[in-house]
């Protein structure tokens, strides 16, 4: 056995246990029964410690040391020990201890804060929240950084980005997009969305969101869908993917742009190249990335005219006591696409989405520099809702509760939503110069192409390429805001008479 055979076992091993909580974490979302909490934290923090524990052993580097010798240097086993090193030297920063009670505290603070926003009680969060900052301060701190611990915490989530390149990036956007805004919000009656707030059976909003999955081509015998309190993927292989939504019976647009957009994120998993299984090559490469593919299938694929015009016989045939005989594709293509400043980030608009996530970006910012103490962050955030949106959230579950996040302890990730809706605006460009006729297969249902194209192009590479160096690689251009503000100007110019 060579050593680089030798360590990619390892490394098998080592996922297999991270995939394993990722599974138990799934099922806590899901079906766990709530007396299952503190057993279930428990068993998260022994699985987290133990892969942690098996992967910063001295032997391991030893073993990438000598299959970086080993290797030819343009071969994907090269790829698997340079990604390996990489997370190596960064997971040897950290304590094992660490580790361990961050993935106890935040399953233990999964549950309260399930229960916080539905009593809308921010206090009962409050103190989980104040230890999960502490110790994400603590890891930033151990992961090392030029006095921005953001920048330790973003480069978990978007190798390479810097936290002043994100600002600068919602600086061009504020730019770009506030004016668009201001102009749309003098004609907010040229687009009704009452549509989507009729009468919807949930069950059958179910069933029509797996058949969109479907035929976007989510492959079910490799995946499936559930409910949660707040939508998400989990990919366990490309063989295991699970994808979840909400639904609310007057909310038409709640489960079936959720499904489309959990179904982009599913689809880049089910498309990673299973050749790669259990090694590092065989994930995603940013969240940046992922997030290009959700947005993509929910918004550029499922809020354009040419879906509609293929979807609405399905919708009608699904509620036939709802739709109404003066309906049509235009009538839901319009409502979906309505821009309305709103209190739920997963709810808004294509235009005002951005803010939410400025939002949540310079709180976080506050937070991890001792700028902004948790007690006092339902206050900062109405004030910044108000700045930014223009409207005060009535109740913490309708503002600071209404995210999942940091429960989870993902603080460093917002961002990654905005170069999401950037990357997807940008490589839609590229694809149309591929795909010149993509509204004409839209409209008759045919969606392989483009799935086609993005395995090809996105999704076998796996973590091959950083995502700066495979939006590059693939559009000719680095992640910039320029593709989003020109497809933004001229369809919601469009839609509002505005062009």
């Amino acid at each position: 056995m060579t050593k680089t055979t030798e360590l990619k076992s390892r490394l098998a091993e080592i996922t297999d246990l991270h995939r394993a909580a990722g599974v138990l974490s799934w099922d806590h979302e899901t079906y766990m029964p709530p007396g299952g909490l503190g057993t279930r934290a428990e068993q998260l923090s022994t699985l987290e410690k133990l892969a942690h524990e098996l992967f910063t052993r001295e032997e391991i580097g030893a073993l990438i040391e000598t299959a970086t010798a080993e290797c030819a240097p343009d071969s994907d086993d090269a790829v698997i020990v340079r990604l390996a090193k990489r997370d190596y030297d960064k997971a040897r920063k950290l304590p094992t201890a660490l580790v361990a009670r961050l993935a106890r505290e935040t399953a233990l603070a999964h549950d309260v804060w399930v229960q916080a926003r539905r009593e809308s009680n921010f206090a009962k969060f409050a103190p989980s929240l104040q230890t999960i900052v502490a110790l994400t301060i603590e890891k930033a701190d151990a992961l090392g950084h030029n006095g921005c611990r953001y920048d330790a915490l973003l480069d978990n989530y978007e190798q390479g980005m810097k936290t002043a390149a994100v600002r600068d990036i919602f600086t061009q956007l504020k730019a770009a997009t506030v004016p668009l805004i201001q102009a749309i919000s003098e004609r907010l009656e040229a687009v009704d969305d009452s549509p989507l707030r009729r009468d919807y059976d949930e069950a059958r909003q179910l069933a029509l969101g797996e058949s969109v999955a479907r035929q976007f081509g989510f492959d079910f015998t490799r995946g499936r869908q559930d409910k949660s309190v707040h939508p998400f993927c989990a990919g366990f292989s490309p063989g295991d993917v699970r994808i979840t939504t909400r639904v609310g019976r007057n909310e038409l647009a709640m489960a079936l742009m959720g499904t489309m957009h959990e179904t982009g994120h599913a689809l880049y998993e089910q498309g990673l190249p299973v050749e790669f299984d259990r090694t590092p090559l065989c994930n995603s490469t940013s969240l940046g990335v992922h997030e290009s593919q959700s947005r993509m299938w929910e918004n550029l694929v499922g809020r354009s005219r040419a879906f509609w015009r293929y979807f609405f016989p399905q919708l009608r045939a699904a509620f036939p006591e709802t739709i109404t005989d003066a309906d049509s594709s235009e009538t839901f293509y319009r409502a979906v696409n309505k821009v309305m400043p709103s209190l739920i980030r997963v709810e808004a608009d294509e235009l005002t989405y951005n803010f939410h996530i400025l939002l949540r970006f310079e709180l976080e910012d506050d937070l991890l520099e001792g700028r902004l103490a948790v007690a006092d962050l339902p206050a900062a955030w109405n004030a910044k809702m108000q700045t930014y949106l223009g409207i005060n959230p009535p109740t913490d579950a309708l503002g600071v509760l209404q995210d999942i996040h940091w429960s989870g302890g993902s603080i460093g990730y917002f961002p990654t939503y905005t170069l999401g809706n950037l990357i997807g605006a940008q490589l839609a460009e590229t694809i149309l110069v591929a795909l010149p006729d993509l509204d004409a297969q839209f409209e008759r249902g045919e969606f392989g192409p483009l799935l086609d194209w993005l395995r090809t192009n996105i999704h076998r590479h796996g973590r091959r390429y950083e995502p700066a160096a495979l939006v590059e690689r693939v559009t000719g251009r680095p992640i910039s805001a320029e593709a989003f503000v020109r497809y933004a100007k001229q369809k919601f110019g469009e839609l509002y008479g505005l062009n």
